[in-house]
């Protein structure tokens, strides 16, 4: 299945304030990830694993602790690019000692991994006691960094894979909400009719993107005012926020 256009890479909000604000704007889901991230890695003291690294754009989140990146050798093919402070390792082993860190973190990096089990054990075998996991993963968005995309989980599959890797205290929020992803998906589409696969198919797509383009808008206003204000439906969020503690 070919993926008709692969995500922008995030850069930290510090590298341009004025670009990330801008694509906060109308990308949802990285401001329900920011917002969710920025209230909970701002307690982090110690030493903090971020793993699924990627160009490290929450490093600077973290003032009073120590960041180590991680990310997979084959990085690259998410559309990240070699960053300095991010250790590259074969997706399987972390290469620490266990309990070597007093927090992890990981965002929207659980949905590529192929084996979430493997994964979380690792997580946890790095983590020390009492330490904490900060997570994001999402559930209403379309299908990305493919053939890497292998699930989306519920509140209740996330409870019972952390338990299941020896974390308590979980606590789960939603990130966004019904009106939100309505807008999110608006978003994707008048992306893709203002790219058409074909140059024959501008003579319709280019005009559904005017009428289209309008009603995205809207929907954009209506969602970052639902969600400041806490209106709409959380049963179908555009992702999850987890906090955890090792037991």
């Amino acid at each position: 299945m070919a993926e008709s256009f692969q995500p922008i890479p995030v850069a930290a909000p510090g590298d341009n304030r004025w670009l990330f604000a801008v694509r906060c704007l109308v990308d949802l889901q990285l401001l329900s990830v920011y917002r969710f991230l920025r209230r909970e890695l701002a307690p982090c003291r110690g030493r903090v694993l971020d793993v699924g690294a990627g160009q490290a754009p929450w490093r600077e989140l973290l003032t009073q602790a120590e960041y180590v990146g991680l990310d997979v050798e084959s990085a690259g093919d998410f559309g990240m690019r070699s960053t300095p402070g991010v250790i590259y390792y074969d997706g399987i082993t972390m290469p620490f000692p266990d309990d070597s860190f007093d927090h992890v973190l990981c965002s929207e990096v659980l949905e590529h991994v192929p084996d979430a089990s493997a994964f979380m054990a690792e997580v946890a075998r790095v983590v020390r006691p009492g330490g904490s996991l900060v997570l994001t993963v999402p559930w209403s968005a379309r299908l990305h960094h493919l053939p890497h995309d292998y699930r989306r989980l519920t509140r209740q599959g996330l409870v019972a894979l952390f338990e299941a890797s020896g974390f308590t205290d979980i606590r789960i929020e939603e990130r966004g909400n019904d009106v939100a992803v309505v807008a999110n998906k608006l978003i994707v589409m008048l992306i893709r009719v203002l790219r058409p696969a074909k140059r024959s198919q501008r003579i319709w797509c280019w005009p559904l993107a005017l009428v289209l383009a309008p009603v995205a808008s809207g929907f954009v206003i209506a969602a970052h005012v639902s969600m400041r204000l806490g209106l709409g439906s959380r049963e179908d969020p555009l992702g999850y926020g987890v906090v955890a503690t090792k037991g």
